[in-house]
């Protein structure tokens, strides 16, 4: 032990003597001159290589014609360049999101013509002050009259807040809806009976409802169709009423356009647009995804019905017209 310790001194005070250090430094700046040396000759040896080669080479026919236009065709040229991008930019990036961008700073759009507002929520809202939603919520100075909620997803996942936010809704007087997020990684029966083990519906909630946005490439059109018919009846079979399509416009008129699925309601989600371009029926226009709300941090969807309140009623599971 004594020698190990007496060597690591040694070696010690070697490094921390003058010349030792002087000697290894004049070596690095030796190493390093050499070293510029060997770049500034392979710089060299480059230049007059393709400085060879220009000599040699002429100038293609396109270069050439380009040389010989005028003045003034360049700054066309050039102001035709910056137009299309101007116009590229804003038809593909300004244009369809300039809804969203205004709605992000408070100046949510909200359709005109419609009286019965909404919103959807998920564990994605976080913990929610029910009397401040209550009380003080308001969509262009309407109440809301209807919480649609995230309860399951896929066959095996349960929203961690969709019991407290199925119960508040309740007791907070709203007309409440769960809805399911369909997974490519399951089948359609084992994401209706993980649905139906997890959410028990009573007289006066909307009917269920199967949010896809989704389908797997590994999937022909025919498979992804039967799949969600799948879903579909055995929700329709367990609550004795026809559960609800929600989707955006593209994947509907894409995957969902057959007659059949047509006999469900559907709640389109088409952001940022004046008017609903789908001309088919629907109930559920979710407009935004940019809505503020009292009691509600950060952003949540906003969403509209397409009828009255008592329309929206009928729907719901045990109503009695009588």
């Amino acid at each position: 032990m004594k020698s190990e310790e007496w060597g690591c001194a040694q070696l010690i005070s070697i490094f921390h003597s003058p010349f030792f250090i002087i000697r290894k430094l004049i070596n690095f700046k030796v190493f390093i001159l050499h070293l510029s040396k060997f770049f500034i000759f392979k710089l060299a040896q480059k230049r007059r290589k393709n400085k060879a080669t220009s000599y040699r080479k002429r100038p293609g026919i396109i270069i050439r014609l380009l040389q010989r236009l005028p003045g003034w065709m360049w700054w066309v040229g050039g102001a035709s360049i910056v137009f299309a991008y101007i116009w590229f930019f804003y038809y593909f990036f300004v244009g369809p999101f300039g809804f969203r961008w205004r709605a992000l700073y408070g100046d949510v759009n909200y359709p005109d013509g419609y009286e019965i507002h909404g919103i959807d929520i998920s564990h994605y809202q976080g913990k929610i002050d029910w009397d401040e939603l209550r009380d003080n919520g308001k969509i262009k100075k309407s109440p809301i009259r209807f919480i649609m909620i995230k309860a399951t997803e896929g066959s095996t996942r349960i929203d961690p807040m969709f019991k407290s936010n199925f119960h508040e809704a309740r007791e907070h007087g709203f007309t409440r809806g769960a809805y399911h997020f369909w997974s490519n990684r399951s089948t359609g029966r084992a994401q209706a009976e993980h649905f139906i083990k997890n959410v028990k519906l009573a007289d006066g909630d909307l009917p269920p409802v199967l949010d896809v946005e989704h389908k797997s490439k590994t999937q022909t059109d025919a498979e992804f169709k039967e799949s969600i018919l799948t879903w579909l009846r055995l929700i329709e079979q367990r609550y004795k009423v026809k559960p609800i399509i929600y989707t955006y416009y593209k994947f509907k008129m894409t995957y969902l356009s057959d007659s059949v699925f047509n006999e469900y309601p559907y709640w389109i989600a088409h952001y940022y647009v004046d008017k609903v371009e789908y001309k088919g029926e629907w109930k559920f226009w979710q407009h935004t995804d940019c809505g503020k709300l009292p009691g509600i941090k950060g952003f949540v969807d906003f969403n509209i019905y397409n009828g009255s309140f008592y329309d929206l009623r009928r729907l719901t599971i045990g109503f009695d017209d009588e």
